[in-house]
């Protein structure tokens, strides 16, 4: 399970340090593709193949459905840490979530997020998200 946020900098070749509290859950492989709200979601290779089952029964006469796979599923690449613990940000998922030196990577349960900063701190500006979070938290009894 994913949990946190951490700040950091990606270097000139598009590589970023895996921060280390996600390097023991982030095995040897893992798929980086395009996200929600202009970030990037990491699943590990186990978390990745329950997707797949997931999305097997899609009906591929749903245009909303092959609109979903081509995004997600199309942008998808396999990933692994170099000895230094670094990973490549493909340029095209880098270019899509508009990251070009600072990040943040943000553990969410069974995924990990990156994102720029900038975009990040837009996103939890919104005064709108405290009522969303307000919500579902009421809708959990917290």
């Amino acid at each position: 399970m994913f949990r946190s946020e951490h700040f950091h900098n990606i270097d000139a070749k598009g590589r970023m340090i895996v921060p280390a509290r996600f390097r023991e859950a982030l095995t040897d492989q893992f798929i980086i593709t395009k996200g929600l709200d202009k970030c990037l979601f990491v699943f590990t290779m186990d978390e990745w193949r329950l997707l797949e089952q997931k999305i097997e029964n899609l009906p591929m006469a749903d245009a909303g459905a092959r609109k979903f796979l081509r995004f997600f599923f199309g942008a998808a690449c396999e990933s692994e840490r170099d000895e230094q613990g670094r990973v490549l940000i493909p340029t095209n998922l880098r270019r899509y979530a508009e990251i070009t030196k600072e990040i943040v990577t943000v553990g969410v349960a069974r995924r990990l997020e990156i994102w720029s900063r900038e975009i990040y701190e837009q996103y939890f500006n919104d005064d709108a998200l405290d009522e969303d979070v307000a919500v579902k938290m009421a809708l959990l009894g917290i």
